[in-house]
């Protein structure tokens, strides 16, 4: 007798929201594992990361977006928020984010975007900041009338609250499919991407309001042996000034910032990881083209 096929679902769901609502935290937490980075200054998220978590019989393939705004409007912020519109064609679920209590302008620019066909889910992320649940339900209902949403959650991705209800919600609109992914895969980046994010995520954490918007980290060699990891990184910064800010006195800036995220690298990549990272000065490069396609 012929074995029968396991049914099995897999669909792609967009994260959506203005910047700082937690996208990236609440899809790191959905998939367990820390895919996308995290720091409280908007626009951390420059790439749509995708993050692979598959769960019996679903599969479900998150991308992240940057958080869109119309603030400061230059070359880079344009390319982002064309990125956010473009995560959303060929979406089966869309997770719109929003904080609890707060719903600004930002918030309404997105709101805006969401396809009306969409099959949309308003997430209210950091819901333990409100202790009063009238006034939790309240909030949830004026921005529920804003919109034609298919289900309501409210979450705090960060204490993995509310999280296994999301994803439950989100597997009733995901498409019978194989597994697009090799089941063990979380990502479809490249593990030199992933640890360029790590030193940006330690830059963004570090240096706090002192970062320079316009930086890159580009990993030069990444050398795979049986006991060691070798990654050497470039951080590269638009200007002569933004350099030292990056080293740090007597050099102890970028040695916190080193073990830092080679620390991160050997728990993501569960090896040991020798890591060097340099700081170079390229002028200009911010608004060149070969750095804006990368957003597209």
């Amino acid at each position: 007798m012929m074995e029968m096929t396991k049914q099995t679902f897999a669909g792609f769901i967009a994260i959506v929201g203005r910047p700082n609502v937690g996208k990236s935290t609440l899809m790191n937490h959905l998939i367990g594992q820390k895919v996308s980075i995290t720091s409280r200054k908007p626009q951390t998220t420059r790439h749509k990361v995708t993050g692979v978590y598959t769960r019996e019989d679903t599969q479900f393939i998150f991308v992240d977006t940057p958080g869109f705004q119309k603030l400061n409007l230059n070359k880079l912020n344009i390319a982002l928020n064309q990125s956010v519109v473009n995560s959303m064609s060929g979406i089966d679920v869309v997770l719109y984010v929003v904080e609890a209590g707060i719903f600004n302008d930002g918030d309404n620019e997105v709101l805006q975007l969401l396809p009306t066909s969409a099959n949309v889910i308003l997430v209210v992320n950091k819901k333990d900041k409100i202790k009063d649940k009238i006034e939790l339900n309240n909030f949830i209902k004026e921005i529920s009338s804003k919109f034609a949403f298919k289900k309501v959650i409210s979450v705090a991705a960060k204490h993995d609250n509310g999280t296994d209800n999301l994803l439950n919600e989100i597997k009733t609109y995901l498409p019978e499919s194989v597994f697009l992914y090799p089941e063990e895969q979380l990502t479809d980046k490249s593990s030199s991407f992933l640890a360029s994010e790590i030193i940006r995520e330690k830059l963004f954490r570090s240096l706090g309001e002192e970062i320079p918007y316009s930086l890159m980290v580009e990993i030069d060699k990444f050398e795979v042996t049986k006991k060691l990891t070798k990654i050497f990184a470039t951080i590269v910064v638009d200007r002569d000034n933004q350099k030292p800010i990056i080293i740090g006195k007597g050099g102890e800036k970028l040695k916190g910032i080193s073990i830092e995220s080679r620390l991160d690298m050997e728990k993501l990549f569960d090896t040991k990881i020798h890591l060097e990272i340099w700081v170079k000065v390229k002028k200009g490069f911010a608004d060149e083209l070969k750095f804006l396609q990368q957003f597209e």
